[in-house]
């Protein structure tokens, strides 16, 4: 049986990773990132996408330790994950594309505490695709508690002032 589910295909340094569509909100340009103080150096800052506050979560910043330069090839890849919205900054934001479960492979670094959101490779005719599941990687995130508390406090002053 060949099941198929949609990806959206980004670069995060010089490799390819998917995340199921079923995750993803929206993709954006990159604007104005709002910087917030003392959070992780992945967090870049929030941002208000249709009219919801998001934090912004730089994806090269957790896996190469380095900050992704933001320009125009950058996008902001806004997921709904169990925990809260955030949004994830990827250079670029190539395609979406169905993967066939059979191409679908383990690897044998989810044992890894620190890759533990790579759920499998998508082993296609000529290229890898690291598939990212965005609710471990959320919830692998040190400081993640914090974060959820600080957008839960933002939400009902800015509910409140709207009311």
């Amino acid at each position: 049986m060949n099941i198929l589910e949609k990806y959206l295909v980004f670069k995060v340094g010089e490799e390819e990773y998917g995340i199921s569509i079923q995750s993803i909100i929206s993709i954006e340009k990159i604007d104005k990132i709002r910087r917030i103080p003392q959070l992780p150096n992945y967090v870049k800052g929030i941002v208000k996408v249709r009219d919801e506050l998001i934090p912004v979560i730089d994806l090269q910043s957790i896996m190469y330790q380095s900050s992704l330069q933001v320009d125009d090839q950058v996008r902001l890849i806004v997921l709904q994950t169990a925990a809260l919205s955030i949004g994830l900054l990827v250079e670029e934001a190539s395609d979406i594309i169905e993967i066939p479960e059979e191409a679908m492979k383990q690897i044998g670094l989810i044992a890894y505490q620190k890759t533990q959101y790579f759920s499998a490779i998508a082993n296609l005719e000529n290229r890898l695709i690291t598939i990212i599941d965005p609710d471990i990687l959320v919830n692998s995130l040190d400081g993640i508690k914090e974060i959820v508390e600080y957008m839960d406090q933002e939400k009902l002053e800015s509910e409140s002032i709207t009311l």
